[in-house]
């Protein structure tokens, strides 16, 4: 049995292993490579400190994604197929890593940014 989704390490562990797959994915790295040219060294901390925040309402994230996303999506549309995509990467990943009720929670959680994202893109 894995264990559960624990503490900020493990948020770490998700989020660096989830990214390595984006960046090799055929459908959706070329928007962190190509097109965004994403600073992994600055990008990866916010991403711990969002999904911390997520998981544990620890406080560490103040931003707005749904603003950087949306001025992406004008620079280079998002389709739903993109958004199913992400969602399945995260999945597998917190799948493939941990098990329990946080790691159930992540996921819903993510399933329901994205679908508000998704809600506000393509009104």
């Amino acid at each position: 049995m894995k264990k559960d989704i624990e503490n900020r390490k493990d948020i770490e562990k998700l989020v660096n292993q989830f990214y390595e797959k984006v960046k090799v994915d055929k459908t959706i790295g070329y928007f962190f490579l190509d097109v965004v040219k994403v600073n992994w060294e600055k990008h990866l901390p916010v991403m711990y400190d969002f999904w911390d925040n997520i998981l544990f309402y620890s406080g560490h994230y103040s931003g707005n994604p749904m603003q950087q996303h949306l001025a992406l999506h004008l620079k280079n549309p998002f389709t739903v197929k993109d958004f199913v995509q992400w969602n399945k990467l995260f999945n597998d990943t917190v799948d493939e890593l941990f098990e329990g009720e946080n790691a159930d929670t992540i996921k819903q959680r993510a399933q329901s940014i994205s679908t508000v994202m998704q809600i506000k893109m393509f009104k």
